[in-house]
């Protein structure tokens, strides 16, 4: 183990910690709401809410104290969701009001930094740092060289596509294996189970590995396999693993569990 090594993943894992509990961070989210055509009222919030082909829509006045982009809202305003270039975001008072888009669906989150989760929180725990788990690892490409969508159940019990874009090959722990990834931006993402999950660690953990080279190397670090948001809030929509991705064996590395005082 190298110093350099260990210390980058402590800055990592407190950088983590610092993410998921900060104010507004995954901690805090206290609802996923979806919405369609017709005006509802969102528990807890003022005025009225609906989707269209653009994202949220809020009828409001401008005593019920709703912000966005720093003005009052008093009359009807456009919500892009965060699938949009020009997202926008809304608060009332602490509240930071978030709208999504998901597979065409169009939703509004609540984080709420008085959230029970967030106020219990107490750390994340995580295996001690192991240099063994970081190994090379190769990334092949499907052939066709476009994203196939592999659809999966997801944390909410409804089932999604999965964009996936190849796979990446490696031997860790004496076992030689491959696993099914995406592409987000240049690097490459994974939804992955192993013997440990749902006994020492959570369910399943997503993995994130460097930009591959062009021959297709790069680093699978289990060091860093981390807790999905769900794991945080039950508001969350976390894709499962896609077939294959369970590994038979026990991944004593990375995140674990969230703690609660």
């Amino acid at each position: 183990m190298t110093e350099t090594a260990a210390e980058d993943w402590k800055h990592w894992s407190e950088r983590r910690t610092a993410s998921v509990s900060a104010p507004h961070g995954q901690l805090a989210l206290t609802g996923t709401h979806w919405l369609d055509a017709e005006p509802v009222q969102v528990p807890g919030l003022p005025g009225q809410w609906w989707a269209d082909a653009e994202g949220v829509r809020v009828r409001a006045a401008a005593a019920d104290g709703l912000l966005t982009n720093g003005l009052l809202v008093d009359g009807e305003v456009l919500l892009r969701p965060d699938t949009d270039p020009a997202a926008d975001t809304a608060t009332l008072g602490d509240l930071l009001l978030v709208p999504i888009e998901r597979e065409g669906e169009i939703a509004l989150r609540v984080f709420d930094p008085d959230a029970p989760r967030r106020v219990a929180f107490a750390g994340i725990s995580a295996f001690p740092y192991a240099p063994e788990w970081a190994v090379p690892a190769v990334f092949t490409p499907f052939e066709t060289g476009e994203p196939q969508a592999v659809v999966v159940p997801n944390a909410d019990g409804r089932e999604r596509p999965l964009a996936v874009t190849g796979r990446i090959e490696f031997t860790v722990a004496g076992e030689h294996r491959t696993l099914t990834v995406s592409s987000a931006g240049r690097r490459l993402s994974g939804v992955i189970a192993d013997a440990s999950s749902g006994v020492d660690t959570y369910r399943f953990r997503f993995i994130t590995l460097p930009e591959p080279d062009a021959d297709g190397n790069t680093v699978l670090d289990l060091n860093q396999a981390y807790l999905p948001p769900c794991a945080f809030s039950d508001h969350f929509i976390c894709p499962f693993p896609p077939p294959g991705n369970r590994l038979d064996f026990a991944v004593e590395a990375g995140e674990r569990q969230v703690l609660s005082r």
